[in-house]
């Protein structure tokens, strides 16, 4: 094998190995993503009650 075979086999090994994280990355974000609605696009955020099993005082997260 000449040394520019090899250098480009490695260069293309690298891209590959490069493009299967980034696609890994990718899927994954994208599996995570929540879209955001209008409301809470343009500062307005809606709020529901979190129920808890216990007697504790109930908490509001942001949705």
């Amino acid at each position: 094998m000449s040394l520019a075979m090899m250098i480009f086999s490695m260069i293309a090994a690298w891209m590959a190995v490069a493009l299967a994280m980034l696609w890994g990355v990718l899927r994954i974000a994208r599996r995570h993503h929540h879209p955001m609605d209008v409301e809470a696009a343009a500062g307005v955020a809606k709020l529901k009650p979190l129920r808890r099993a216990s007697p504790q005082p109930m908490v509001l997260i942001r949705i």
